[in-house]
């Protein structure tokens, strides 16, 4: 099987991220992230978000949005999300657990963006001792069906929340893309998000994701939360030197520059040269295509890893590492399917 368009996460580390893993290996520093190497990329991430704020790095997405959700919320509340959002979805009740019983409430909307007036709803709905009522609102940016949110939908979004009180997470597993796509990251500060997951692994690190507080009252304890949760890193260099050789390089957002032109080189040959279509509006490094089941089934027979995602339709995924000549040989490959 090819796992060229498989997921972002089937690449490999990206030359620098590799190369900040070697550089953060020399000599000997102090443990549990009280090095430089850390602190240099945490200062790397508050440039980029023009935010003093708290960064602490941990070992998956799943954990740090999780555990985000678990500073928002008690363990009676509930968090509002997109019905296709991961925390929804792709994260076996973690938000759950890590929150001790913390609920989550799925909302519409089109191409993985919360419809407003779905939230609007939501939060107008009267509160009762036999539900979980929401107390924080979590984004994903960009989204699982790879839409960005504008500074204005956001806004739209985030005031209503937190006109209620609320807390706001933002899950940017794939906030290289949508900085590559001309979101402005200093819009989130801005905008009121109180905890956000800036992504590594995606992007070309390793393992690695970013728990950014900019509300720094949250912060209270929170090296003794990641660590009753199995997150602090004691070599904890090892684990932000991928993730500084991204960013000092640039790589960070020259790689997702790169994944978002090939997944528009492939929507453009899917669109004209096959008889199938897209379903999604292509904004980041994600492919969304209406295609029959039989049809999928012989794609994949030809050695193409590719899914059917949540709506039907089938996702293809590009990354730091997608090569031209890999978009153009599926690109024949689908309209070979004709």
């Amino acid at each position: 099987m090819r796992y060229d368009f498989g997921s972002d996460n089937t690449a490999g580390m990206a030359p620098s991220a590799l190369e900040g893993l070697i550089q953060a290996n020399a000599g000997f520093v102090p443990s549990y992230g009280a090095d430089a190497i850390t602190a240099r990329a945490a200062d790397q991430i508050r440039q980029r978000l023009d935010a003093d704020a708290d960064v602490r790095f941990v070992f998956s997405g799943t954990a740090a949005n999780a555990i985000a959700l678990s500073i928002l919320t008690y363990p009676f509340e509930a968090v509002l999300a997109h019905n296709a959002a991961h925390v929804c979805t792709d994260e076996t009740g973690a938000p759950g657990f890590f929150g001790q019983g913390v609920g989550l409430i799925g909302l519409p909307g089109f191409s993985g963006r919360i419809d407003p007036l779905a939230l609007k709803a939501q939060l107008t709905e009267p509160e009762v001792g036999h539900r979980q009522p929401p107390a924080a609102l979590s984004l994903t940016q960009a989204t699982e069906y790879g839409a960005v949110y504008t500074e204005e939908e956001l806004r739209h979004l985030i005031e209503p929340v937190k006109a209620c009180g609320y807390g706001v997470h933002m899950d940017g597993a794939r906030l290289a893309n949508a900085a590559a796509a001309g979101f402005d990251l200093k819009d989130i500060p801005r905008l009121g998000v109180d905890i956000l997951v800036f992504g590594g692994a995606k992007a070309g690190a390793s393992c690695v994701e970013a728990l950014v507080l900019f509300d720094k009252s949250l912060a209270r304890r929170l090296d003794n939360r990641l660590k009753q949760a199995g997150q602090t890193a004691s070599k904890a260099r090892t684990l932000a030197g991928p993730m500084l050789g991204l960013l000092e390089s640039g790589d960070w957002e020259a790689g997702g520059a790169h994944a978002n032109l090939m997944a528009q080189r492939l929507a453009a040959g899917i669109a004209t040269r096959s008889p199938f279509v897209l379903a999604h509006p292509v904004e980041s490094n994600t492919v969304f295509v209406r295609m029959p089941a039989e049809a999928h089934q012989r794609l994949k027979a030809l050695g193409w890893a590719c899914y059917q995602f949540d709506d039907g339709s089938v996702r293809f995924v590009c990354s730091w590492a997608t090569r031209e000549e890999a978009v153009d040989e599926l690109i024949a490959a689908i309209a070979g399917l004709n």
